[in-house]
């Protein structure tokens, strides 16, 4: 992976022949750092201003896919006329689009029991809880004791095994989570696409230039469209140590609000920066 803010001339080139801009962040772990419980990922103000003020830019939609409920993310979010996607893109709410997944809706009852067992299984386990999200579930386990992740592996593996065998659900790790959702074959990946070919009709050749920014295995499936896409731009995250699909990274949520900030202020000049004064932005910015 080569650092973003290190290729910015050559990602700049990308901005000024797009006709369309679509970008697209996931939350948690990205816009955010992460943290011990969900409720305390606040979004800084700084960042919450740029996205507002690119989501004003002309030519670009904003939004944001997160693992959140729809309702959650929009509440912590707050930004009015940008896309949220909520639970991995099962409910999409944005300029133009409502979209719940009509499978991930008739599967609740189901999940409401699996969090009742979970809860209780998970009870004598400090620090291990688990979070209802409507349409998908998160076992949380950061802010156990290291000792306990097998136990917490193997709870939630008793638990939802019966339900994935009957095909209404399945479990995906992330970082200390483990993801209970619909056995339904829709994921981040899917939601871009849909967002893709809502905001950029005519395919390859319509001029949009989609990026998605995760940090996640959840967002593996989002950079690989991005990447499939072929002219697109996908960043992990996290250390360039780290295996990832994605074309770019970004070290932390910091790195992702400077580049927003770069973004905005080369879209009010139009991506018009000669080559030497891109060479300058990412200079200035990595010293």
């Amino acid at each position: 992976m080569e650092h973003l803010l290190a290729a910015w001339p050559k990602i700049a080139r990308q901005f000024q022949d797009a006709r369309r801009i679509l970008l697209l962040a996931d939350y948690d772990g990205t816009l955010t750092p992460i943290v011990g419980r969900p409720e305390q990922a606040n979004l800084a103000e700084d960042t919450r201003q740029a996205i507002r003020n690119l989501a004003h830019q002309r030519h670009f939609k904003v939004g944001i896919i997160s693992g959140r409920a729809l309702a959650d993310l929009k509440d912590r979010v707050g930004i009015s006329g940008i896309i949220y996607a909520g639970n991995h893109g099962l409910e999409i709410e944005g300029p133009g689009i409502s979209f719940v997944n009509p499978v991930a809706e008739e599967i609740q009852p189901v999940l409401r029991l699996v969090h009742y067992v979970l809860d209780r299984a998970l009870g004598t386990i400090r620090g291990a809880f688990v979070e209802n999200k409507g349409l998908t579930l998160s076992v949380h386990y950061r802010l156990a004791e290291d000792h306990h992740a097998r136990e917490v592996e193997r709870i939630v593996k008793d638990v939802v095994g019966g339900v994935e065998a009957v095909g209404k659900a399945r479990v995906t790790p992330g970082k200390k989570v483990y993801e209970v959702r619909p056995a339904v074959s829709w994921d981040k990946g899917k939601a871009i696409k849909l967002l893709m070919k809502r905001y950029g009709k005519g395919g390859r050749h319509s001029g949009l230039l989609p990026i998605y920014i995760g940090d996640d295995l959840t967002d593996e499936d989002g950079f690989r469209v991005i990447e499939n896409y072929g002219n697109g731009i996908s960043v992990y995250v996290g250390e360039a140590s780290h295996p990832a699909t994605a074309r770019y990274y970004l070290k932390s949520p910091a790195e992702v609000a400077v580049f927003f900030d770069i973004l905005l202020e080369q879209a009010q000049k139009g991506f018009r920066e000669n080559v030497s004064e891109e060479r300058n932005i990412a200079h200035s910015v990595l010293e």
